[in-house]
Order: structure tokens, then C-alpha cells, then sequence
């Protein structure tokens, strides 16, 4: 699930409104890309659009609407130039959403995700428009889709990408969000397990993060991250998702060497990182090879991990040479499936 879901769910959870602001569209050079979004609540902010003086106007704009009685989304385009105090020399236009908690709108998200892989969010501005999407401003998957204008339906068979389409009575903002595919998992709680955490947070990506040792999670963790207080963690590796990046990293060898042999086992991560030295890796690759591990699988192991780059020792750098080593290795993926469609 998309990392703004779980940042609006927790926004709201206070019976508080808040605004969900939405890159809608963007020409020429913008700061981010359609489809990026800030939850903007009266004392808080969660993402970032971009940061700089257009998301100072967003959240600006977004809390005098919290200020007053407004539930109808709206759209503002900003032209990126000097009056904004920014230079990129393009255009974004922002949609502003508010979304009270009896909207349940991340629930519902969270639902049609995890029913159909993908749930569809359609939010027109436009008063008649409203008014044929009820109370909460929005559509969704699961409603009557032959309600919808026939160029919104058309952009729902097309579309690969957030756009905006426009009706004699309406702009509509049309989006198919996806399960995530970016899901890592992090064997250990301890000082580099908890730097990590906090790194991933800031990222679009689910998180499962798992000990045994359960007084030693902190009271709060990002809105992206589950944690999994179990006596045996090993256990989890049947619980994580095929294609995640695996990290294992606990207070003992004789754990991290069970972790390694399960998930070398299993064998479905894209990732798997072994904090230590080589010559750790050179022991766990030896009592590896005594239980027939093959030699293919043992070269999927990363150990030391991180980037190469970065040599400093503390929990901090660690964790984000591992953020960078593993976002490096996703983008490769990424690009390798976007040339595999274009030749397709």
C-alpha cells in the first residue's frame, strides 16, 4: 500500500479532518511527479510534495480550508516561477481533498487493495459532479462505474499514469493506486535494525520488522512499518512477501545463521543483506556448504552490506548505505521491467 494511505489513516484517527494534497499534473520541470501528496492536518504534515516555497503555499492554502467549512476538493495550478520563489520553469497543478475520519477513506483503500491488487480513486471538482458521488467527494472501485462520464471511463481503460480529465461540468482527477511491490524486511531491533527503521520510513515501501526481544521496539515506529514481537522470528520468514528486500541483523549469530538458512531456503527475496564482516560471511558460507546449500544460492548473500562508499561504523551510516544499496538495486529492477514493456 502506498505510504500516503497509512499517513492519512493516522491523520484522521482522531476524528480530525485533514487535507490530502495531490500532485495532479505537472509541465515541464516540476519538484515532484503526479501522483505525490502531503497530508496536511492544522499542526501537522506528513510527506512532501517537493518541498520549498510550493509546498509552504499548499500547506498554507490546505489549513485555511481546515480553518472553515469547505469538504468540496478544488484544484490550484501553480506556475513555477520567481512569484513562487522557485526556478524549475514549470507548471504543477495540486488538488486539495478534504477527508474527514467518517469518509473512511484509507479503509476503504486498504480494502479494495487487498481484494483486487489496485483500487481506482476518481475525484471530481465540480458541484454537479459532487453530487453524483455522494457525501465524501470521491469514487471508488466497487461503485457503479456507468455513472461516471464516458472520458472518465475511457481514461480508466487507458490511463497508466494520475491524470486529469475534463467534463462539460467537471475536472476529474483520475488514479489507479497498486499494491506496493517494495516491501523489506528486517530481522533485529537493535541499534542499526532501529536507524533503518526510521530511514525506510520516509520511503514508499512496506515494512515488516521483526524480533524477539519486544521491549526493545520503540513506542512509535513509522506508519509503514509492522512490527512482529515473536519468540521465535525465524518463523516470520514464511510470513514476507515474495520479492522483499531481506535484512537480517539481530544480537546473534547462531539466530542470524537460522534466518540465513531459511532464507536462502525459501529463495524468492530480491534482496538479502547479512550485517557483519567477511569473515562472518566466510563462517556462515562454510556451515552453509555442510547442509548442501548450493553455491548458486550463497552468492545471493550480501555480507558485508551497504554501500561500499560509505566505511563509517555508526547505526546511522549503515542505514543509509543499506537504504542506498537496496534503492540502487530497485531502480536497476524497475528500468529492466520499463524496457521489457517498451519492447514488448
Amino acid at each position: 500500500m502506498s505510504a500516503w494511505i497509512h499517513q492519512l489513516a493516522d491523520a484522521i484517527s482522531g476524528d480530525e479532518t485533514a487535507v490530502l494534497v495531490t500532485v495532479a499534473a505537472t509541465r515541464g520541470s516540476a519538484p515532484r511527479e503526479a501522483g505525490t501528496r502531503i497530508v496536511v492536518t492544522r499542526d501537522g504534515l506528513r510527506g512532501t510534495i517537493g518541498g520549498g516555497h510550493l509546498e509552504f503555499e499548499a500547506v498554507r492554502i490546505a489549513r485555511e480550508a481546515l480553518s472553515g467549512a469547505s469538504r468540496s476538493p478544488w484544484l490550484v495550478r501553480f506556475p513555477l516561477a520567481a512569484s513562487l520563489g522557485q526556478c524549475c520553469g514549470g507548471v504543477a497543478t495540486l488538488l486539495f481533498h478534504p477527508v474527514r475520519a467518517e469518509d473512511a477513506l484509507p479503509a476503504l483503500l486498504a480494502r479494495e487493495i487487498s481484494a483486487s491488487g489496485h483500487a481506482w480513486i476518481v475525484v471530481p471538482v465540480g458541484d454537479a459532479a459532487q453530487r453524483s458521488v455522494g457525501g465524501s467527494g470521491f469514487w471508488m472501485s466497487g461503485d457503479d462505474v456507468a455513472a461516471l462520464p464516458s472520458a472518465v471511463r475511457e481514461s480508466m481503460a487507458t490511463a497508466t499514469e494520475p491524470t486529469l480529465v475534463e467534463t462539460v461540468d467537471a475536472t476529474w482527477y483520475v488514479e489507479r493506486v497498486t499494491r506496493s511491490d517494495f516491501h523489506v524486511a528486517i530481522f533485529g531491533n537493535g541499534h542499526v535494525g532501529r536507524a533503518l527503521v526510521q530511514v525506510l520510513g520516509t520511503l514508499d515501501c512496506e515494512v515488516i520488522w521483526v524480533d524477539a526481544r519486544e521491549h526493545d521496539f520503540p513506542a512509535n515506529v513509522p506508519a509503514n512499518t509492522t512490527v512482529i514481537a515473536s519468540d521465535a522470528p525465524e518463523d516470520a520468514v514464511d510470513a514476507i512477501a515474495a520479492g522483499s528486500y531481506c535484512l537480517v541483523m539481530t544480537h546473534s549469530h547462531a539466530l542470524d545463521f537460522e534466518l540465513t538458512r531459511r532464507l536462502l531456503a525459501r529463495g524468492d527475496f530480491r534482496y538479502f543483506g547479512l550485517i557483519g564482516s567477511a569473515s562472518k560471511r566466510a563462517q556462515f558460507e562454510r556451515r552453509l556448504r555442510a547442509r548442501d546449500i548450493p553455491a548458486e544460492a550463497l552468492k545471493r548473500i550480501t555480507c558485508p552490506i551497504g554501500s561500499g562508499a560509505i566505511t563509517s561504523k555508526e547505526p546511522g551510516a549503515i542505514a543509509i548505505a543499506v537504504a542506498a544499496e537496496i534503492l540502487q538495486l530497485r531502480e536497476v529492477a524497475n528500468n529492466a521491467q520499463s524496457r521489457g514493456r517498451t519492447r514488448a
